[in-house]
């Protein structure tokens, strides 16, 4: 097993493999490296780090569930079928949140859940390729990009966002929030 790599993750993940298809490898990466930054801006419990892996691989899932850019409600909607299946209802509000809120462009103050602040910040992280550190160590930004490369996820982010500003540029982003 590599450094930054946790296995409940790629457990959680696998049954996506065949959907998500020549995309997962860079999914899969960007959803481990989202992880470890998680790990790094948060002094994590056991159960902090199960409920970040469970957002980790649904955050973007409905970008293939329901092939949109408008992918926050169907991947939320996965999640939740997840904590069903899992026993895990009690986090549903939690991790709804995290998996809703990890493309706000404003800070997340929730004292309540202080874990969907984090998801976003190590979100930020990696969409920015690191430009955005959020209190980060750039040598542990690269360490992780270096183990766990990009594997063309942002190339197909940019072609998904392209290809939905075509056919909707009224509504550039809709899984932006203020």
């Amino acid at each position: 097993m590599t450094r930054h790599v946790d296995p409940l993750l790629d457990e959680l993940l696998a049954p996506w493999r065949e959907l998500i298809g020549a995309d997962f490898d860079g999914y899969r990466h960007h959803c481990q490296r989202m992880l470890t930054f998680c790990q790094a801006l948060h002094d994590c419990s056991e159960l902090d780090r199960q409920k970040l892996a469970i957002a980790a691989c649904f955050h973007d899932i409905g970008l293939w569930t329901a092939n949109t850019l408008d992918y926050l409600p169907p991947s939320i909607a996965a999640a939740l079928a997840c904590l069903r299946q899992r026993g895990d209802e009690q986090w549903r509000e939690e991790i709804a949140l995290m998996i809703g809120e990890h493309h706000k462009l404003r800070p997340v103050r929730d004292a309540r859940y202080p874990l969907v602040e984090v998801f976003r910040r190590a979100d930020l992280v990696d969409f920015s390729l690191g430009l955005r550190r959020c209190g980060l160590d750039a040598r542990l930004i690269k360490d992780v990009r270096a183990e766990l490369p990009n594997a063309g996820f942002h190339r197909m982010l940019l072609r998904r966002a392209g290809a939905w500003l075509i056919r909707h540029p009224l509504r550039p982003a809709p899984m932006m929030k203020w």
